[in-house]
């Protein structure tokens, strides 16, 4: 097992990865001043790993219940985040309740969001079982919940006791679930890490094989950058937008299909393709880089050709971003391999992107 330091002064916790996590009872240690536990999973994940978490859980002597969702990212927004709050106040949850978030990101999200909201904050951990959710959703604070009009848009940063990755639940995800956590995988070495992008680029049959060895190098390199990033900007007033590369793109393209046609990973691959495209149009990266990144992309069975929704359509749809000020929006775009930053670019140089990928 290795762990990592999410350094956040008083409230910094650890992320722990490795394999047959779930059963280690001393990871969830800040679950010992409980008053109970309540474990939120879905209907695909519950099967699967609760029985063996629920047992690890009452080793600590605690009343653990489970809260059982549906599965999938059209289902992350008020009507189930209600549900949430719902068993809580039914069985009487207090202040000393601590929340168990077991599954992908869609799960974490929303209990991290339901934590940061019930009685003002309650403490929850997060449990990934998807490898997106691992390298990255997990990780930083992030939660909250989908609007028609804006994926992410609601929500609150609200930092977890433990990250606990236990890398032997990827071996039950979906080829496509797969590809999807590896479009941030590559997203981290394309933003930060030049060296990490060519481990991937060679490593690619392995990754998609979900081999343990790559998979842990891959979760725990991808942490190792997300978490610095995270400590030196926790709400995200400077270098921490730099992890929302493809993502301005990416939200566009899931808003605009309906949430759950495309997986979040999926049009963040694609929203890549895009912002690598913008930032060659800007003279920042070569075409060689440029053409290299999209064959990356492909490689782990991503899409690469964005949906045909018109240059007009995107512009509206990328006006709802959490980066955009004062209607300007701003992208994260590549400075060279392995390094990104945020910008304004004019709206005719955006629309020959979306004409030259074939979104227009």
């Amino acid at each position: 097992m290795k762990t990592l330091e999410v350094d956040l002064g008083s409230r910094s916790y650890g992320i722990h990865i490795g394999t047959g996590l779930i059963d280690q009872a001393s990871l969830f240690s800040p679950c010992k001043k409980a008053s109970s536990i309540y474990i939120v999973t879905n209907t695909t994940i519950e099967p699967l790993y609760a029985d063996r978490l629920t047992t690890t859980l009452e080793t600590l002597g605690k009343v653990v219940r489970r809260i059982v969702l549906p599965d999938g990212e059209s289902y992350k927004d008020w009507k189930n985040l209600q549900l949430i709050f719902d068993a809580l106040l039914t069985h009487g949850a207090d202040r000393q309740t601590m929340l168990v978030a077991l599954g992908g990101g869609v799960i974490g999200d929303m209990t991290g969001f339901a934590a940061a909201s019930f009685m003002r904050g309650i403490r929850f951990i997060q449990v990934p079982t998807t490898l997106l959710a691992q390298v990255d959703s997990s990780v930083g604070g992030k939660t909250g919940i989908n609007h028609p009009l804006g994926k992410n848009m609601i929500g609150a940063f609200h930092q977890p006791e433990a990250v606990i990755a236990d890398l032997e639940t990827l071996k039950t995800l979906p080829a496509r679930e797969l590809s999807a956590g590896l479009a941030e995988v590559i997203k981290h070495g394309a933003i930060a890490d030049a060296q990490f992008l060519d481990w991937i680029e060679i490593n690619a049959k392995a990754l998609l094989a979900c081999d343990t060895e790559a998979m842990a190098h891959a979760v725990l390199r991808s942490c190792e950058i997300k978490s610095a990033v995270v400590s030196a900007d926790e709400r995200e007033g400077g270098i921490r937008a730099t992890l929302n590369f493809g993502h301005t793109f990416g939200h566009a393209i899931e808003a605009g299909m309906g949430y759950g046609e495309w997986l979040h990973g999926e049009a963040v691959g694609c929203g890549m393709v895009l912002g690598a495209d913008l930032s060659h149009r800007l003279g920042q990266i070569s075409q060689m880089d440029l053409d290299r990144l999209i064959k990356i992309i492909h490689s782990m069975n991503l899409p690469t050709q964005p949906p045909k929704f018109g240059a007009e359509r995107y512009l509206e749809l990328m006006q709802v971003d959490k980066k955009t000020e004062a209607g300007t929006i701003r992208y994260v775009l590549l400075e060279k391999m392995g390094k990104a930053r945020i910008q304004s670019v004019p709206n005719p140089i955006v629309i020959e992107t979306l004409t030259n990928t074939g979104a227009a």
